[in-house]
């Protein structure tokens, strides 16, 4: 851990006073936090970086907490001032646009709390009678939390792609994957919080107690306080994951069968996957979930059709045969490509952490630590087919964005809860998730332009989209982000936030 600066005897908030004026603040650092707060140029450093690499906003400081009393304290030193600093809670950073960022304010490494619980981060309890949860700290990986309820049997409900990010940080958020049409985002798997408000305030809240700040907290972007610990519902786990992925030379006929998976009624209903996901093949995609025999075959049905689409769907199981269940799912399929199903069998921690082997390969070549110029967005399930010929025949395509990852698959309005400050598109039972993950070394301008473009050609054709994961660059965005949620969330910000101190990278009141 770097050394603490030697002016930490005085914390200097850098504040703007007036639109033309800066004045300095000293500010008595209390004995408590001399030795946590951070500002020499390596701590600074790394606080103004995350995996997006495009913005790099530095804080004064750096906070590596050694208890909840010392984030707390700092919350405290900044509401009480009369020139209040922002402080925004960094868990894994895996934010792409600085929304864990404190220009000129303080950032707190939420990891350095791993030492504070000495073991006791990740708690197990329950039965089979009245279920079982975990008790986990905000600053826990996923993929921790994955190990150690697979010890006990047991597994989170619902996952993100990618393991190696914070409770804290995905739950901010909403936390989707494949899991998510059937068991909801991660945010409706929560039965309890710890919350530590932008007023200094500890407080335990559920459904049914503080609710309020529970259902702000949850989808609520950090907005109105640090999540220290979540209770998570959890369920006995599988041990084996059968792993699909099934090809298509039309959109149609990819998104009727999508629909058809996640349907909670009609034949299909009793083999519904455990996860379901969907996919862009293009004349850059990566080949290497195929075995390579049929690289050739699958190359020139991409040449032929130049999108092909494919649905990724797993179904878990134990020490029974599995077959029946993968051939009565495909039987309800209608329009893939006949020879086009490919299948993998792994155990369920190789298939949940799936993404991090990706991760290892591209470490290796570099391509990690590099800007993400991501877009997230939700697009109503009526409007998805004027989305594949708008966005991505005729801007992906015909541009030659083809070395592009793209997600693309529909969730389900009934499983989110709209007293939760997440936001999804209005009305529409089914919605679809499209996500453009991609990274460049040298050019993500490129990228992002592009993307502008996708989102222009959205408000052009009447398209009402929500951006997941997104930045805006202005207020009044916002708002039109929000829409019928902004006065909650306003009225919630003013109640457990008043002085606007937390998560000011995210832009929406600092902005």
């Amino acid at each position: 851990m770097a050394t603490s600066s030697p002016i930490a005897i005085y914390f200097i908030a850098l504040f703007v006073a007036s639109s033309i004026t800066s004045t300095m603040l000293a500010i008595s650092v209390p004995p408590e936090l001399t030795d946590n707060l951070h500002t020499d140029p390596g701590a600074i450093k790394l606080a103004s970086i995350d995996y997006g690499r495009i913005i790099k906003e530095k804080p004064f400081a750096v906070l590596y907490p050694s208890s909840l009393d010392d984030i707390r304290t700092l919350i405290n030193l900044s509401y009480s001032s009369s020139f209040p600093y922002t402080i925004a809670a960094k868990g894994q950073a895996h934010s792409t646009w600085g929304q864990a960022q404190a220009n000129k304010g303080v950032v707190v490494q939420m990891s350095s709390l791993n030492s504070f619980r000495n073991g006791t981060g990740i708690l197990i309890s329950g039965d089979r009678s009245s279920g079982f949860y975990a008790d986990v700290g905000g600053e826990q990986l996923w993929i921790d939390v994955l190990n150690a309820t697979l010890a006990r049997g047991l597994s989170p409900v619902s996952w993100t792609d990618y393991l190696y990010l914070t409770i804290g940080g995905t739950l901010s958020n909403a936390g989707i994957s494949g899991q998510t049409y059937r068991k909801g985002p991660q945010i409706t798997n929560v039965l309890e919080l710890d919350v530590l408000t932008g007023k200094g305030e500890f407080v335990t809240c559920t459904s049914q107690k503080d609710t309020e700040l529970f259902y702000a907290v949850l989808g609520g972007l950090g907005q109105f306080g640090i999540i220290t610990r979540a209770r998570i519902v959890l369920e006995p786990a599988k041990e084996r994951v059968k792993w699909l992925r099934i090809l298509y030379s039309d959109f149609s006929s990819f998104s009727t069968d999508q629909e058809t998976l996640i349907s909670t009624t009609g034949p299909s209903h009793k083999v519904m996957p455990d996860y379901l996901e969907g996919q862009l093949l293009m004349s850059q995609s990566p080949l290497v979930f195929y075995p390579q025999s049929q690289h050739q075959k699958i190359t020139s049905l991409v040449n032929q059709y130049g999108i092909v689409y494919l649905i990724e769907v797993a179904t878990y199981y134990d020490n029974k045969n599995e077959d029946k269940r993968v051939k009565q799912m495909l039987k309800s399929l209608k329009g893939f490509v006949h020879g086009f199903v490919f299948e993998k069998d792994v155990t369920y921690l190789e298939f949940l952490n799936r993404v991090h082997d990706e991760e290892i390969v591209l470490r290796k070549k570099g391509l990690w630590d590099i800007p993400h110029p991501w877009l997230n967005i939700f697009i109503p399930r009526s409007r998805i087919t004027d989305f594949d010929n708008g966005a991505f025949r005729n801007i992906l395509l015909k541009r030659n964005f083809t070395s592009s990852t793209v997600l693309v698959y529909p969730l389900l309005r009934s499983k989110w809860d709209e007293r939760m400050s997440a936001v999804i598109p209005d009305e529409e039972d089914v919605f679809y998730v499209v996500g453009f993950l991609d990274a460049s070394a040298d050019d993500w301008e490129t990228f992002d332009n592009r993307n502008k473009d996708i989102l222009q050609f959205c408000v052009n054709g009447g398209i009402k989209f929500k951006q997941y994961l997104g930045h805006h660059a202005t207020k009044e965005e916002w708002i039109n982000h929000f829409g019928s949620k902004w006065n909650t969330f306003q009225q919630r910000k003013a109640r457990f936030d008043p002085k606007m101190i937390l998560s000011p990278g995210q832009r929406i009141f600092n902005n």
